[in-house]
């Protein structure tokens, strides 16, 4: 299919949907919370859309949560910013930046590149989200906490969903690409 200005839009357009959706689509956990689909659909975004375009949509996503329509995991609002988690959606724009770029630089055409892809926007999430929680925790909030415990307390849920959701998404980004 052409890269035409209105296919462009269009793919933007869905994959801010899809991020959206991704973030209501709760995935339950024994003994533990649950985590959303938010990070499969970002990864994606710069798998598919490239590096430019992904991140363009995750822009369009949270500029229209900070706008006040709901469509955060929690809500939304330009109070936002003062949530801990704010970081990592400023994570998912780096993210599907980064994830974007190393796909194009590395010619991702299979599972395993798309892997390592994939793999970048987990760092880069993980490190934009955990020193913004860090900063919030410790100047706003006025919670005393270190970047280590922040960390760690990723581990029961987080880090090994969005592991998980790093595979998943390479999969289907090397069945969707082979397509498009």
């Amino acid at each position: 299919m052409e890269n035409t200005k209105t296919t462009i839009m269009i793919r933007c357009a869905l994959f801010t949907a899809l991020i959206a959706i991704g973030a209501f689509i709760q995935v339950p956990v024994p003994y533990l919370d649950y985590f959303t689909l938010q990070f499969l659909f970002v990864i994606l975004s710069g798998m598919i859309l490239g590096p430019k375009y992904g991140a363009i949509s995750v822009v369009i996503y949270v500029l229209m949560g900070l706008m006040g329509i709901p469509i955060f995991a929690a809500g939304g609002g330009i109070q936002y910013i003062f949530r801990p988690s704010f970081g990592y959606l400023l994570g998912f724009i780096a993210a599907a930046f980064t994830v974007g770029i190393v796909a194009k630089n590395i010619k991702a055409n299979k599972f395993s590149k798309y892997l390592i892809a994939a793999f970048s926007g987990f760092i880069v999430t993980y490190a934009i989200g955990i020193f913004y929680k860090f900063i919030i925790l410790n100047l706003y909030l006025g919670t005393p906490t270190t970047l280590w415990i922040i960390f760690l307390s990723c581990f029961p849920l987080d880090i090994p969903g969005d592991i998980l959701l790093c595979v998943i998404g390479s999969l289907l980004a090397s069945k969707v690409n082979s397509i498009l």
